[in-house]
C-alpha cells in the first residue's frame, strides 16, 4: 500500500487481526518518505510483514518508472534502517524450494541446510548401503526474497483500470481511474495480478485490461471477497497466502495490498474448497 496513505489503508484492513502499533506506524511515515528519496523512487509502498520467531520482517518496495518491472524490494526489523534485497532468480528459488521449511526464524544469516541421498543397492540392502551426495545449503536472506516474489507474483491485486499502459511503453498509475462501482467490485474477474500475464490468448499489451483476472486462478474458491465498513469498502483475502489483504474503496482511486503473514503458501487449500 502506498506509503502516502498508509495509515488511512492500514485501518481498512485491520479486520484481518494483522495490525502494526503506533510506534512502527509512525517509524514507516518518516522512514518510507527519506528511502523514496534517497533512491529515488517514484513511488514506495509498504508492502507487509513476514513473521519470525525471533524477530519479524518489515518489507518495503520501492516503484520507478514502469512500475511493474521497476521494482526494488527492502527488508527492516526496526521501520527505521533499511536493507536491499536482490531480485529473484530461478537458480534461487529452486534451491529454497528444496531446502527452506518451517516459520521464518528472523535471523537473515540462518542457514538451511538440505542433504541430499542417494540410496546404493538392491532391496534389502537399498536400505543399509546409503551415501550422501550433496548437501545444499541457503540462508534465510535468499529465502525471504523468494518469499515476496512468489506472494507478488501468485496474489499481488489491483482493481481493472487502475493501471495503464503509456504511450512510452511504460506500465503506469491511471490518474483518471475513479474507482470500481459497487456493483463491479464484487465480482473477482473486475480484480487483476499485477504480474506480466500468464494467460496471453486473445490479448495483446494495446489492451487495458491484457492482465490474468482472478477469477481465472486455479483451483477455484482461493479468493474470500467481502463488503466491510457497512458496506462502502471491498476487501479481498488470498486463501492461498493466508496474510494476503486486498482493500478498495468504490467509486474512489483507493487501493492497495499488504501482506502480515508466516510467508508459508496454504498447501492443503484444494483440500478445504
Amino acid at each position: 500500500m502506498d506509503s502516502n496513505s498508509l495509515y488511512y489503508s492500514l485501518e481498512l484492513v485491520a479486520g484481518s487481526g494483522h495490525i502494526l502499533n503506533l510506534e512502527q506506524r509512525a517509524a514507516l511515515q518518516t522512514s518510507l518518505v527519506l528511502l523514496k528519496k534517497k533512491n529515488k523512487f517514484h513511488r514506495i509502498l509498504f508492502w507487509g510483514k513476514i513473521l519470525g520467531i525471533k524477530r519479524d520482517y518489515f518489507i518495503a518496495q520501492g516503484r520507478g518508472e514502469h512500475e511493474m518491472k521497476d521494482k526494488m524490494n527492502l527488508y527492516s526489523f526496526n521501520c527505521m534502517d533499511w536493507f536491499l534485497l536482490p531480485p529473484a532468480t530461478d537458480s534461487m528459488i529452486e534451491e529454497v524450494s528444496k531446502v527452506a521449511k518451517g516459520r521464518f526464524v528472523g535471523d537473515p544469516t540462518f542457514m538451511y541446510e538440505h542433504q541430499e541421498i542417494h540410496m546404493q543397492g538392491k532391496g534389502n540392502e537399498a536400505a543399509k548401503e546409503e551415501e550422501v551426495v550433496s548437501v545444499i545449503t541457503v540462508t534465510e536472506e535468499k529465502r525471504l526474497v523468494v518469499a515476496v516474489h512468489q506472494i507478488d507474483e501468485e496474489v499481488s491485486v489491483v482493481p481493472r483500470g487502475a493501471f495503464v499502459m503509456s504511450p512510452r511503453g511504460l506500465f503506469q498509475l491511471n490518474r483518471s481511474f475513479g474507482g470500481l462501482s459497487e456493483a463491479e467490485a464484487r465480482k473477482l474477474d473486475n480484480f487483476l495480478h499485477f504480474r506480466q500475464p500468464k494467460n496471453m490468448k486473445k490479448k495483446s499489451v494495446l489492451d487495458m485490461d491484457y492482465l490474468d483476472t482472478l477469477d481465472d486462478d486455479i483451483p477455484k474458491g482461493s479468493w474470500s471477497l467481502q463488503f466491510e465498513f457497512a458496506g462502502k469498502v471491498c476487501v479481498l483475502r488470498s486463501l492461498l497466502w493466508l496474510g494476503l489483504t486486498f482493500y478498495h474503496v468504490p467509486m474512489t482511486p483507493q487501493h492497495g495490498y499488504i501482506y502480515i503473514g508466516h510467508g508459508t503458501k496454504n498447501l492443503d487449500l484444494p483440500f478445504m474448497i
